[in-house]
């Protein structure tokens, strides 16, 4: 285990972990019984001396590991605990001289791919901050030149913690940037064109909504824990305060995109619904007009051996004429109680909302038309006003 302390100009030190990675497990196949046999001599030898070195790393790490244990007894059991962790755990604790700590471990995205998420393990105390890595990329975000006045300027070891948790949110901004850039996608093609498949990308919106809430979550947690530990001591910190207002405005966001998910749901399922009533409006209305149709082919259909105007020349033409007949009043009658409305047309909802502003007049147009007719009306009833007025006498 690799150990680094930076000490700072408050007195407070940060210890940054870097966990050895373990032995390279084998990818050859196991040798079987036969070949065992056919080894050489020097073979033999390689695979000791690889043992031996392997064995003196893995005594050096445990070395390393108990010296770090017996100079910080504190954390001896949260090192332990740490050792291949892969979930959110945050706990609040004190030492034996009644010091509150914080320590458990978060897991963050590293990168723009959702599968690349790796824990960010830290144990925080007033004056010490441990943290322990399984990656390098992560401390060596946060020890960049841009970062150093930062922490440089921090009272406590509190403060530093949640200055790095503003940093690993940066790309949690991002990401719900590229969120927001594909869900504004979603929501022009819905407006455009409504497909059916529309609703596989919106539900795979929702889980990438689901997947920022869930890594949000864990450090909203380390946040109310961190005011549960240190109190009014942090709180009034301005780091704090604005991350603080960071998370505040973090949540609206994801509140907001809950929101607009929910409603492009809600508008699809609507769709549908309203598709649906078409689509069995205009089943009925094609059913009803061919029943004439339906009715004389089946009776005509029939096996009669004396069926009326049989034998008759016109009677074929007589009776295309009369299912044609019938099928046209019947459309005028379903026409004229208005069931047919615009499905037999298929008209263009733009269409619609075209026709309807332009058959609108004007406001200008409207308020016009008003005042003329006010004053047409007072010119009428003015003359009849002096009539059954009486006069005054003096």
């Amino acid at each position: 285990m690799i150990h680094r302390m930076l000490r700072y100009p408050a007195g407070w030190e940060w210890h940054v972990l870097q966990q050895a990675k373990g032995q390279a497990v084998r990818k050859e196949p196991l040798p079987s019984r036969k070949n065992t046999q056919r080894q050489t001599t020097s073979s033999r030898e390689e695979q000791k001396a690889v043992k031996a070195i392997s064995k003196i790393e893995q005594d050096s790490i445990e070395q390393q590991t108990d010296e770090l244990k017996q100079l910080y007894p504190g954390c001896a059991s949260w090192i332990d605990e740490c050792a291949g962790r892969r979930t959110n755990n945050i706990s609040v604790g004190d030492l034996s001289n009644a010091e509150m700590l914080l320590y458990g471990t978060l897991m963050f995205q590293v990168t723009e791919d959702q599968t690349d998420i790796q824990p960010f393990h830290f144990w925080l105390s007033k004056n010490r901050l441990i943290t322990m890595h399984d990656d390098m990329r992560l401390p060596l975000r946060l020890q960049s030149i841009e970062h150093v006045t930062k922490f440089e300027s921090c009272e406590t070891a509190p403060e530093a913690l949640f200055i790095m948790l503003s940093i690993i949110l940066e790309t949690f901004h991002e990401g719900l940037d590229g969120f927001e850039t594909r869900l504004g996608e979603l929501e022009t093609t819905m407006r455009n064109e409504n497909r059916t498949g529309l609703i596989d990308v919106i539900f795979e919106r929702r889980y990438d909504l689901l997947h920022w809430s869930h890594l949000f979550i864990p450090v909203r947690e380390v946040h109310s824990a961190a005011k549960e530990a240190f109190m009014d001591e942090l709180t009034e910190t301005d780091t704090f305060k604005r991350i603080t207002h960071k998370l505040e405005r973090i949540e609206a966001l994801l509140k907001h995109y809950a929101l607009e998910i929910d409603t492009l749901i809600s508008m699809d399922d609507a769709i549908s619904n309203f598709r649906g009533n078409d689509i069995m409006k205009t089943l009925t209305i094609f059913t009803v007009l061919f029943l004439p149709a339906t009715i004389i082919g089946g009776i005509w259909g029939v096996n009669f051996e004396v069926l009326p105007f049989k034998e008759n020349k016109w009677s074929f033409t007589a009776m295309i004429s009369c299912i044609a007949l019938i099928t046209f009043f019947m459309y005028i009658w379903l026409w004229k109680k208005g069931w047919t409305g615009d499905l037999l047309n298929g008209r263009n909802p733009k269409e619609i909302v075209a026709e309807g502003s332009s058959s609108r007049p004007k406001r200008s147009q409207r308020t016009k038309a008003s005042r003329s007719e006010q004053a047409s009306a007072a010119a009428d009833e003015q003359p009849q006003t002096r009539m059954h007025t009486p006069r005054r006498r003096r």
